[in-house]
């Protein structure tokens, strides 16, 4: 017997359409839209299927609905869905709603990005990166800066703590005794731009991304820090 999971996400009545056209967007087909007596769609993106119901007084803002797909293809499906949101805004919506996040070796083994919907739905997509002869998830770092990494982009991603992130990274930026690989410097710093303008600092956040621009990295550097980079082009865009 085969089993299948469909989630069931909220949505608030009036934005039926345009979070439809969103799913759109990412390459996902509508199989059903009503719009009375109630709001409902179904759309489908080859195994994946979501539904959405409508709810009057719902808040996009407060939402924490959200579903996690795995797939074997994580930097196929973060492009084609950059490439199709592009196409439908003109543009590659990274703040507000929706939104797509960008792409990152999380240190519990999987490699991820977020897109939220209009209507404050978050889709996590992730591909399992477990090393060779791993077959457990990767534990929490020790190192200071790993761990660092590690703690801000829970804070930032998964419990949308944006305050909390900003003064992990914060502290271990203004540590003496010890100092971070060039590498984790630049991540730190474009993962601090990244929360200060989710948080509306726009100057701010433009100090933390000049100062990652301007870190000096070798080849090598750079290709380990390939998507920190890439997520600074996009803000910095």
């Amino acid at each position: 017997m085969t089993e299948k999971t469909i989630p069931l996400l909220p949505c608030r009545t009036e934005l039926i359409q345009s979070v439809v056209d969103f799913y759109t967007a990412l390459g996902f087909e509508t199989t059903h839209l009503q719009k009375s007596p109630y709001a409902y769609a179904v759309v489908e993106r080859g195994a994946v299927e979501l539904q959405l119901y409508g709810m009057k007084d719902y808040d996009p803002a407060t939402s924490h609905s959200s579903c996690y797909v795995l797939t074997e293809d994580v930097d196929g499906l973060h492009a084609a869905f950059r490439s199709g949101l592009k196409a439908a805004y003109g543009r590659i919506p990274t703040r507000g709603l929706p939104r797509i996040g960008p792409l990152k070796d999380m240190s519990y083994g999987v490699r991820q990005f977020l897109t939220t919907d209009p209507t404050g739905n978050t889709i996590r997509v992730g591909q399992v990166i477990s090393g060779e002869g791993e077959e457990e998830p990767a534990t929490a770092p020790k190192e200071t800066f790993a761990r660092a990494l590690h703690m801000a982009d829970l804070f930032a991603d998964s419990k949308q703590d944006y305050p909390g992130a900003a003064k992990i990274i914060d502290r271990v930026l203004k540590l003496e005794d010890e100092q971070p690989t060039p590498v984790q410097r630049v991540r730190l710093l474009v993962l601090r731009g990244d929360i200060a303008q989710r948080l509306g600092d726009e100057e701010g956040a433009r100090g933390w991304l000049e100062e990652a621009a301007s870190a000096q990295l070798s080849a090598e550097e750079r290709e380990t820090a390939h998507d920190a980079l890439a997520r600074l082009s996009d803000l910095r865009g």
